[in-house]
This record gives C-alpha cells, sequence and structure tokens, in this order.
C-alpha cells in the first residue's frame, strides 16, 4: 500500500500499472494512471487497518487495507478513505480493488491554523507548499 502511495506522489505511472492484480490492469491504463498523477498532488497517508496475514502465503493470498488519503486537486484538499483488497500473483501483493468509503473536499485551514495532516505542524509550515 505505501509503494503504491508513494509511486502516486512521484507520478510513476508504469510501476502503480504493474501494482495492480492482472484481472484489474484492463481497466486501467498507464497513460490514464500518468494524467491522474499529473493533475495530484499527494500530501498523506493514513493507514488506519492492515489484515493479519501468515507467513504461509499458499493458504493466505488475500489481504485487506483501509487507509486515507489527503491530496490537492483543481486547488482543493481532498480526503478520500477506502478498503482495498491485495492478492498474491507471482510472489507479489497486488492491488485487486477498493471500496472508498468517504471522498469529500476538505477546508483550506488558514495559515496559523493546524494543518489537517495531522502534522501538528501549522498549515503555512507545512502542506501550504502544495498551493
Amino acid at each position: 500500500m505505501r509503494s503504491r502511495y508513494t509511486a502516486y506522489a512521484t507520478k510513476q505511472a508504469e510501476y502503480i500499472y504493474l501494482t495492480y492484480a492482472h484481472s484489474s490492469q484492463n481497466e486501467n491504463s498507464v497513460d490514464d494512471i500518468a494524467q491522474w498523477a499529473a493533475q495530484t498532488t499527494w500530501l498523506k497517508l493514513i493507514v488506519h487497518y492492515a489484515s493479519d496475514h501468515k507467513n504461509d502465503l499458499a493458504n493466505n493470498d488475500h489481504a485487506q487495507v483501509e487507509f486515507s488519503a489527503f491530496y490537492q486537486l483543481q486547488g482543493k484538499i481532498w480526503q478520500m478513505r477506502e478498503k482495498s483488497n491485495f492478492v498474491i500473483e507471482d510472489g507479489a501483493w497486488r492491488y485487486l480493488d477498493g471500496e472508498v468509503s468517504n471522498s469529500n473536499a476538505l477546508n483550506k485551514p488558514k495559515r496559523n491554523e493546524v494543518c489537517f495532516c495531522g502534522s501538528e505542524k501549522k498549515f503555512k509550515q507545512c502542506c501550504s507548499k502544495a498551493f
């Protein structure tokens, strides 16, 4: 999950595409991923839950991760919460699908207010640089 977030933040569309499960790759092209990444500035990832998976991958090839991601798109700050499903293919965890439970625009904090991302810094010293 964290590697996918980092890839979105650093606009590595090819890597993101390769982390999709084979059955999900048909729904996403590298160009579409690159276009979305170019429009979006990723600000923070919070992992709320990750299912336990045992070392015995032969019997446990599915996992779930629930997370919130904060990003800037078209001058607004957004928060998205998703429960993602992962599956092991070719010896690696791959993103199968996810269910977004919340996606909303947040009010932009004032300069001296605490930043929304949880850093405990003032907004002007934190995520305001994305604007």
